[in-house]
């Protein structure tokens, strides 16, 4: 019997379009480094649509944030959208745009390489899944940083000669303008000041306040809505009586650009009569004595700093870190906007810290939580409005775990707020009377000296 062969012609295989995303950075809120900024993303967004075989995802930029930073809004999101699998590839213009942190950025290229994603530096010309990828990056990266490091030592010797000089180098107050290094009222600004000041002594707290003025389409220093921590930082600042002080803190470390409290570790300049006054000496003094003794009424309102977990767990819903706190004597992990802006900002409810340890527990396979072994196998720690914690491993896994809510109701009804505000008011009254008494005439102890260093 003949054999009859058929032949099937060969279906061509269909080519997936690549998943293409860019990341856009400036490190400075100027008028002309935004209009820059516009200009990558309109060019990106172009490029990428306009690429045969590729699909454009979408273009992710952050203003005004240093590329040593690793808590950039718009990049943490792009990394989430990598580990979700919805892109394939990253376009950026440089390295010092991805990151100047050398640690930072091989960290991320090698998570982004075990997911299959490839990172493009335009103007390096390089791709980080060739073979040769990851040592080109370690050698132009540490370049990157060294510049970074150079840039800021400059910066700062500027910034203390200014110091020495009793000159503003860069203060951004609400009620002030900056006006051949000197401090210029702002009269509208100032009105909302010293109401601030006026409604914190009424018996409002800092966080009601900051929600009025949001209410009210107030706007703050930088146009952008009042916070809790706001209010709280214009009550402290001492510079609204006219007494400037230089170096209240400063920066420790170039990479992380975070600033820590000065407490003697660098010289500390105060300028007597820099500038007008916005808020009397008596009326700051009274809010620094309500300030202390709510904190002293209210010791379970006090953030706790330097826990194990303190850094590792972010918000899912806008990116910021969640810090600890106190609810009905047990301890609690709220995220810092929602704490700052209300839930009207960020929903995420509040994490039980025996829930987030008894999670870690699972995940680390031991009863026993060390920061060795924590911070060695988990990354991140991410929450979820799904009452979920979703655990970025070190070796680039991940897991989603759900915590369980006990029942709870508001502890702090409105009679207590309305029987604290009333004895808020009484007690200013008393203190302004017997201030009075004492103070018939001003008491200049001064130094002689315009300025004076600590």
């Amino acid at each position: 019997m003949e054999q009859k062969v058929v032949k099937y012609k060969a279906i061509p295989t269909i080519k997936k379009a690549k998943r293409v995303a860019a990341y856009a950075r400036i490190s400075s809120g100027k008028d002309a480094m935004l209009h820059s900024l516009s200009s990558q993303v309109s060019y990106y967004a172009n490029y990428i649509q306009n690429h045969r075989g590729w699909r454009y995802v979408g273009v992710y930029a952050d203003e005004a944030v240093s590329g040593t930073l690793d808590n950039r809004e718009n990049f943490l999101k792009l990394l989430a959208d990598c580990r979700l699998g919805k892109i394939d590839m990253i376009i950026t213009k440089s390295i010092s745009r991805f990151s100047r942190n050398t640690i930072t950025l091989i960290h991320t290229v090698r998570e982004l390489k075990s997911l299959g994603v490839d990172v493009f530096f335009e103007e390096q010309n390089l791709h980080s899944l060739s073979g040769d990828g990851e040592v080109m990056l370690s050698i132009l990266a540490s370049f990157a940083q060294e510049e970074a490091r150079s840039v800021s030592e400059n910066m700062l010797w500027r910034i203390q000669q200014n110091f020495k000089q009793g000159l503003v180098y860069s203060k951004t107050m609400l009620g002030y303008r900056i006006e051949d290094s000197t401090l210029i009222v702002v009269p509208e600004e100032a009105e909302v000041v010293k109401r601030v000041f006026r409604l914190y002594l009424e018996g409002h707290g800092t966080h009601a306040i900051a929600k009025l003025l949001n209410k009210e389409g107030v706007p703050s220093r930088h146009k952008k809505q009042f916070s809790k921590s706001t209010i709280q930082y214009m009550l402290r600042n001492k510079d609204y009586t006219g007494e400037l002080h230089l170096q209240k803190t400063y920066q420790y470390d170039y990479l992380s650009k975070k600033t820590i409290l000065n407490k003697g570790e660098k010289t500390m300049y105060i300028v007597h009569d820099a500038h007008e006054a916005i808020i009397d000496l008596f009326t700051f003094e009274a809010v620094q004595e309500e300030l202390a003794r709510r904190d002293n009424d209210y010791p379970h309102s006090r953030l706790r700093h330097n826990h194990l977990y303190s850094g590792l767990i972010k918000c899912g819903h806008c990116g910021c870190t969640l810090g600890r706190g106190k609810l009905r004597d047990k301890y609690i992990w709220r995220c810092n906007t929602y704490r700052s802006k209300g839930k009207d900002v960020c929903p995420l409810n509040a994490i039980p810290e025996s829930e987030i340890e008894r999670l870690i527990k699972e995940v680390i396979h031991s009863s026993v939580i060390e920061e060795n072994n924590l911070r060695s196998t988990i990354r991140a720690i991410v929450a979820r409005n799904d009452r979920t914690l979703e655990f970025l491993l070190m070796d680039g896994t991940s897991m989603t775990e759900a915590w369980i809510s006990p029942s709870r109701k508001d502890s702090w009804t409105i009679a207590m707020k309305e029987r604290a505000r009333i004895k808020s008011k009484q007690i200013h009254k008393e203190r302004r009377k017997e201030y009075e008494e004492n103070h018939s005439h001003s008491v200049n102890n001064q130094s002689t000296d315009k300025i004076t260093t600590y």
